[in-house]
C-alpha cells in the first residue's frame, strides 16, 4: 500500500538516476574469470548456454540422421552395419525428443520469459542453473554413448521385452532410461519454475487477461510436462528394476505385461509432441502480430485453444497402440478424441491467419519461416487425422508413412517456427541481426529439401517400407523413392549450414536500434544486449494494455527513467516484484540468489549417481547421492528463507512492501505445492500400474504361495497411522511456531520426524515379513514397489522435518519467518495421501477380489 511518509526519489534528476544505475550494474554484474563465469545463475547468461546446448545437440542428431539417410540411399547398402543402424536411429530420435524439442523449449522460455513479464529475473535462478547443468552432463552421457559403441538401440520408446532383457540390449538401453531420466529430473525442474515465475512474477496490473500469449502457452506447456514426464519416471523405475533386479513387470511368464509399458510410455509420449509444438505456436502468437502491426485477433479464443489442446493431449495416447489389440470401444474414443484435437489446432492457425488478413503485413524474413511452418505443419495436420482412423492406421502402423507424418509435424511445427523466433529475437539476444539475403536463401533450402525428403516417405510407407530397417532389396521397387528422400535431407542440411555461417557472421554486423521489429510486447522493452547491464529493465512497469509499448504513452521513457517499481538496488540485493496469482497486484520484493556454484556441484553429484548405477557401481553411486544430498542442504541452509535485515521496504510509486512472504503469498511454497503435484502424479503411475495388472489378468493377485503371500494387515496399518501421526505432529509444529510457541513446535517436529521414521520401516515391513519375493511375479514386485516409494519418501520427509528443527534451533525460522515448516507441510500432505492410498490398497484390496 501507498505510505505518504515515505520520501519518494526524484527519479527526474539525472544524478539520481545514474546512481541508481550504478547501484544496479554492479548487482546484477556477471561472474568474472575462466572458472567463475561458469558459475552464473542470471537468466540472461543460463538461457544463452540451455539455447547453444540444445542447438548443439540437434546438430548432432542432425547428422546422426543424414548417416541414416546415406546408408539408405541405395538398396543393399553396407555403409553401416544393421547394429550401427539401430543405435542411429534411436539416439537421433531420443536426442530429438529430448535433448533437443523440449529442453530448446525451456531454454528459449528461460531466456525471454523474464523480459516478457517485464521482470528482472525469474524466481528461482539458481534452480535454472541447476536444470542446464543436469541437462548438459545427462545429454553428453547418452549422447556420447556411440562413440564408444554402447549407444541404446531399441528405438526412442524402448519397448519391453527386448529392451528389458540385458543380453540383448546390452549397456545402451541403462543409458538410455537412467540418462534421460536424470534430463528428465532438470526437465520439472525447469517446468516448476517456469510456472511459479509466470504465476507469481508478472508486473503490477498484469491480470491474467493481459499477460502475453507466449507466457500463456509456457503455463499450458509447463503444466503438461508436470502430469507428462513423471508416467515415464515411474515407467523407468520398473523398467530398470526389471533389468538391475529381475522383478518382472513386463514379464508375461511371471504375471508382468509389456504393454503396462507402452500405456505408460505414450501417456508421456503423445503430450510430449505438444510439449514440443504449443510453444512453437507461442512464437507465431508473437511474431504474427510484430509484423501485422496490429493486436492478435481472438485473444480469449487462442487462450482456450491452448488450454483445451493441453487437455486433449492426455486423452489421445492409445492411438499409438491400436494394433495390440485394444477392444473396440476404447478404439472408437481414443480415435474420436485423436480427431477432436484438431479442433483447438484449426482454431489457433486460423487466428493467425485472420490477424495476418487484418493487418498491413510485413514480410519480414521471420514472417517467412511462419509461413513455411504453418504450410508443412498442416500437411502433417491432415495424416494426423488420418492415421487417427484405426482401419487405416494397422495399414500404416510402423511404416515410412509415420515417419513422413512424424516429421511434418515436428519439422512444421517445431524446427521451422524456431527458425523464425532464432531471426526475431536474434536481435534482441545479441543486439546484432541476422541476414535477411542469408535467411530466404537458407529458408528455401529448407523448405524445398524438407518436402523432396519427407514427402516421398508417404509413398515408401504405404508401398510397405517398414521404419528402422537398415537395408532392403533392389526388387521392392523403393531405390528411387529413398535416393529422393536422401537428396532432399542433405538439401536440407545444407539450409542449416547457411544459417549456421550466418549466425558466425553476425557478430561482424552494426549494433541495432533498441526494438527493431517495433514489437508491442514487453520484452522489446530492454535494450539489447549491453555489457555490464544484465538488469533485464531499468524498472519493473504497471501494465495496463497486452501491447504497452503500443498502447500505454509515454511507456518505454517512464520504464527507462526509474519511474516505477524496483528502480534501485541500495541493499546491494537481487530483487523482484512478487504479485497476486490472478489480478497481479504486489505482494512482496522477493530477493534471489546470485552467482554460486552450489546448482553445479548437485546436478554433477546427482548426474554421478544415475551414471554410476548404469555401470552397476552401486557403492560409489551411493556415495554420490549422499554429496548430492549435501550439497542440496548446503544450497538451501544458506540460499533460501534468508530472514531480512528489515520488515519491508519502499518498492517505488510510494507503495511499501513486505520482503519475507510464506504460505501460498511465497514463491517457495508455490514450488513446493507443483513440484509435489508431479511428483503424485508419478505415484498415481505407479497406482495405475497396480489396477492394470488386476484388471487385465485373472490371476492378480495369485493364489497365497510361498513367496506371494500379500503384505498382511498389520504391518501396513502400523506403517500408516506412524506416517498420519507424523503428517498430524508437522501441521501442529507449524501452528505452535505461528503462535510464538516455538518450544512445542520444536518437539513437535522431534516426535514428527520419530515418527516418520519409524513409519519408514513398517512399511518395510509388512511384504519383509510376509517373506515377499519381487522376482517370483509380478504382484509381490509391485506391492515392494509401492513400499519402497512410500518408505523413500517418508526417509526424505525426516530430513525435512529436521531440517525445519535444525532452522529453528539456528534462529533461521521464528514464528514470523516460518517458511520452511509451512513448504514441508506441503510435502507431508501429499505423504499422508500417498500412503493412505497405498496401505489400504496392499492390506484391503486382495482380500476385495
Amino acid at each position: 500500500m501507498a505510505d505518504p511518509a515515505i520520501a519518494i526519489p526524484d527519479q527526474g534528476d539525472p544524478a539520481v538516476r545514474a546512481a541508481q544505475e550504478d547501484r544496479l550494474r554492479a548487482v546484477w554484474a556477471a561472474p568474472r574469470g575462466l572458472f567463475f563465469r561458469w558459475t552464473d545463475t542470471n537468466n540472461n547468461a543460463v538461457g544463452i548456454w540451455y539455447v547453444l546446448t540444445a542447438f548443439g545437440m540437434m546438430l548432432f542428431a542432425g547428422v546422426l540422421a543424414l548417416i541414416m539417410r546415406a546408408q539408405l540411399a541405395v538398396p543393399d547398402n553396407d555403409l553401416v552395419s544393421a547394429g550401427t543402424f539401430n543405435q542411429l536411429f534411436t539416439l537421433h530420435g531420443s536426442m530429438m525428443m529430448f535433448l533437443f524439442a523440449v529442453p530448446m523449449f525451456e531454454a528459449v522460455s528461460v531466456l525471454i520469459l523474464p523480459q516478457l513479464l517485464g521482470a528482472r529475473d525469474l524466481p528461482f535462478p539458481r534452480l535454472s542453473a541447476f536444470g542446464y547443468w543436469s541437462f548438459l552432463i545427462g545429454g553428453v552421457f547418452v549422447g556420447g554413448s556411440i562413440f564408444f559403441n554402447a549407444a541404446p538401440d531399441g528405438g526412442w520408446f524402448m519397448y519391453p521385452p527386448l529392451s528389458t532383457d540385458p543380453t540383448l540390449s546390452g549397456i545402451g538401453a541403462d543409458i538410455w532410461m537412467l540418462g534421460l531420466s536424470f534430463i528428465e529430473v532438470s526437465s520439472i525442474a525447469a517446468a516448476v519454475e517456469l510456472i511459479v515465475g509466470v504465476l507469481k512474477c508478472r508486473p503490477p496490473g498484469m491480470g491474467l487477461n493481459l499477460m502475453p500469449l507466449y507466457a500463456w502457452y509456457i503455463l499450458v506447456v509447463a503444466v503438461m510436462i508436470l502430469f507428462a514426464f513423471p508416467p515415464l519416471i515411474a515407467g523407468d523405475i520398473l523398467f530398470e528394476m526389471q533389468r538391475l533386479l529381475d522383478w518382472p513387470f513386463f514379464d508375461p511368464a511371471r504375471g508382468g505385461d509389456p504393454i503396462l509399458w507402452q500405456h505408460l510410455f505414450w501417456i508421456f509420449g503423445h503430450p510430449e509432441v505438444y510439449i514440443v509444438f504449443l510453444p512453437s505456436i507461442a512464437i507465431f502468437a508473437m511474431v504474427v502480430p510484430t509484423f501485422a502491426q496490429r493486436h492478435l485477433l481472438g485473444y480469449p479464443w487462442i487462450v482456450l485453444a491452448a488450454v483445451g489442446t493441453g487437455f486433449l493431449s492426455f486423452g489421445l495416447w492409445a492411438h499409438h497402440m491400436f494394433t495390440i489389440g485394444l477392444p473396440n470401444i476404447s478404439i472408437g474414443f481414443f480415435a474420436a478424441a485423436s480427431e477432436a484435437v484438431a479442433i483447438p489446432t484449426g482454431v489457433q492457425i486460423f487466428v493467425f491467419i485472420a490477424t495476418i488478413w487484418a493487418g498491413r503485413v510485413i514480410w519480414s524474413t521471420p514472417m517467412l519461416y511462419a509461413a513455411g511452418a504453418l504450410a508443412i505443419f498442416v500437411v502433417g495436420g491432415l495424416t494426423g487425422v488420418m492415421v487417427a482412423n484405426a482401419p487405416f492406421d494397422w495399414q500404416a502402423h510402423d511404416t515410412y508413412f509415420i515417419v513422413a507424418h512424424l516429421h511434418y509435424v515436428l519439422v512444421g511445427g517445431v524446427l521451422f517456427p524456431l527458425f523464425a523466433g532464432l531471426y526475431y529475437y536474434w536481435p534482441l539476444v545479441t543486439a546484432k541481426k541476422l541476414s535477411d539475403r542469408l535467411g530466404r536463401i537458407a529458408f528455401w533450402f529448407l523448405f524445398v529439401g524438407f518436402n523432396i525428403g519427407f514427402f516421398p516417405m508417404h509413398f515408401t510407407g504405404l508401398m510397405g517400407m517398414p521404419r528402422r530397417v537398415y537395408t532392403y532389396p533392389a526388387e521392392l521397387g523403393l531405390g528411387t523413392l529413398n535416393l529422393v528422400s536422401t537428396i532432399g535431407a542433405f538439401l536440407f542440411a545444407a539450409g542449416v549450414a547457411i544459417i549456421l555461417v550466418d549466425l558466425f557472421l553476425s557478430p561482424r554486423r552494426p549494433r541495432v536500434a533498441r526494438n527493431i521489429w517495433n514489437a508491442g510486447t514487453l520484452e522489446w522493452l530492454a535494450v539489447p544486449k549491453t555489457p555490464d547491464e544484465d538488469w533485464g529493465v531499468r524498472s519493473i512497469p504497471v501494465i495496463e494494455s497486452r501491447y504497452p509499448l503500443w498502447d500505454q504513452p509515454d511507456f518505454v521513457r517512464k520504464v527507462d527513467e526509474g519511474r516505477y517499481f524496483l528502480p534501485d538496488a541500495e541493499e546491494g540485493e537481487r530483487e523482484l516484484i512478487v504479485t497476486t496469482v490472478l489480478d497481479a497486484k504486489p505482494l512482496q520484493v522477493a530477493r534471489i540468489g546470485g552467482p554460486t556454484v552450489v546448482p553445479m556441484l548437485a546436478a554433477a553429484t546427482l548426474g554421478g549417481f544415475f551414471i554410476l548405477t548404469t555401470f552397476h557401481l552401486y557403492w560409489a553411486a551411493l556415495v554420490s547421492a549422499a554429496a548430492a544430498l549435501g550439497v542440496i542442504l548446503w544450497w538451501l541452509w544458506t540460499g533460501t528463507g534468508i530472514i531480512p535485515e528489515k520488515a519491508e521496504k519502499h518498492a517505488g510509486l510510494g507503495v511499501v512492501l513486505p520482503l519475507y512472504a510464506s504460505g501460498p503469498a511465497s514463491p517457495g511454497w508455490w514450488a513446493m505445492f507443483i513440484t509435489m503435484v508431479g511428483d503424485a502424479t508419478a505415484f498415481g503411475s505407479l497406482i495405475f500400474g497396480y489396477f492394470f495388472y488386476w484388471t487385465i489378468h485373472s490371476d492378480f493377485p495369485p493364489a497365497p504361495a510361498p513367496g506371494l503371500d500379500g503384505p498382511g494387515l498389520f504391518w501396513p496399518m502400523v506403517a500408516l497411522a506412524l506416517i498420519l501421526a507424523g503428517w498430524a505432529l508437522t501441521i501442529a509444529a507449524r501452528e505452535s511456531n505461528a503462535r510464538g510457541r516455538v518450544g512445542i513446535a520444536r518437539l513437535a517436529l522431534l516426535l514428527a520426524a520419530a515418527a516418520t521414521g519409524a513409519g519408514a520401516l513398517a512399511s518395510l515391513a509388512g511384504p519383509w515379513t510376509t517373506g515377499l519375493d519381487p522376482r517370483l511375479h509380478v504382484y509381490p514386485a509391485i506391492v515392494w514397489i509401492l513400499v519402497l516409494w512410500i518408505a523413500a519418501h517418508a526417509a526424505v520427509g525426516v530430513i525435512m522435518q529436521l531440517y525445519a528443527l535444525g532452522r529453528s534451533l539456528a534462529g533461521r525460522m521464528t514464528p514470523t519467518y516460518d517458511g520452511d515448516v509451512r513448504n514441508i507441510a506441503v510435502f507431508h500432505h501429499f505423504l499422508a495421501l500417498s500412503a493412505l492410498i497405498t496401505f489400504l490398497t496392499i492390506a484391503f484390496f486382495p482380500r476385495l477380489v
